[in-house]
Formats: structure tokens, sequence, C-alpha cells
């Protein structure tokens, strides 16, 4: 009786620190990568990727290659940092998760989009290293963004079986 108590605390243990991760985790991501985009080199790096979307690509209409880097940099920060406002207001939280769910969507559609992404010779699905490998990972960062709308949604309606927000 006594190993499976400390099976489920640590069980629980893991769900607690896995659920700040996930957070918290996404929230870095989001506002590091944002941070980013007001460098020349990630501007130039997003540049094929954007130009190719029919989702994105308006935006070099309207500005230069650097400015419509920088935009998407402001979305991507300000997005972070809803998303970190959890513990003290879950709405806004799940309003950032939910653009974050937007923004991976639209990443993902790159995929279908940017050319070079399968890798020459194989075809799907066998993703190129770069863009292919570099856009799947935004499939992880989805779901992470899926849960913490999901999470802080319930939270913001007083939901029971809500947990609080770890950190």
């Amino acid at each position: 009786m006594v190993a499976i108590t400390e099976r489920n605390d640590l069980g629980r243990k893991l769900v607690s620190v896995g659920e700040g991760l996930i957070r918290y985790g996404l929230v870095i991501v989001l506002v590091w990568v944002g941070l980013l985009k007001f460098t020349a080199y990630e501007a130039e790096g997003v540049q094929p990727l954007v130009a190719n979307s029919p989702l994105l690509s308006w935006g070099y209409s309207v500005a230069s290659v650097r400015g419509f880097a920088m935009l998407i940099g402001v979305v991507e920060i300000a997005l972070g940092v809803l998303i970190a406002m959890r513990r003290f207001a879950p709405k806004l939280s799940a309003l950032g998760s939910i653009g974050a769910i937007v923004v991976f969507l639209t990443t993902l559609s790159l995929m279908l989009t940017t050319p070079g992404v399968w890798q020459p010779g194989y075809g799907f699905p066998f993703p190129s290293p770069m863009p292919g490998q570099f856009l799947a990972k935004d499939l992880v960062l989805l779901a992470a963004a899926v849960w913490t709308a999901g999470e802080a949604l319930r939270a913001a309606t007083g939901d029971s079986r809500a947990q609080p927000a770890p950190g």
C-alpha cells in the first residue's frame, strides 16, 4: 500500500512539474523567438517561409522584411506574456494561448507552401533538416498551446477540476 501511495505522490509531482514546464516553456519559447525577430539574421531567415505563404506574404507589401519580422516578434512576445499571466488573469492567459494556437497552425501551414520542406529524393513523409524538421517541432508547441488554453479557460470559469498553475 505504501508503494502505491509513493507512486501516486510521484505521479502528482511529475504532473505538477510537467504543467509548469509546458506553460512556462511555451512562454519562454514565444518570448525568446519573438525577441530574435528583431535581429537581421532572423528576419532574413524567416523571409523565404513568409514569402511563400499565402497567409503571410501580404506582410511584405506593407512592411520591409525586417519590419514584418518585428511585427511577428511583437505578436509572439505579447502572446507569451499573456500566457504567463495564468496565476492572476486566467482569461487573459487563455486568450494568449488561443493566439498561440493560431500562430502555430499558421507556422505548420508553411510545411505546405515552403519549397524544400521535404527531403529531395525522398519526399513526404521525410522532412528536410531545414526547413522541414524546423517546422515540424511546432506540432508540440501547438499541443502545449491547446493544453494551456484549455487549462486556463477551466480556471477562468471556476472549474473545480482545474489545477492551480505551478510556480
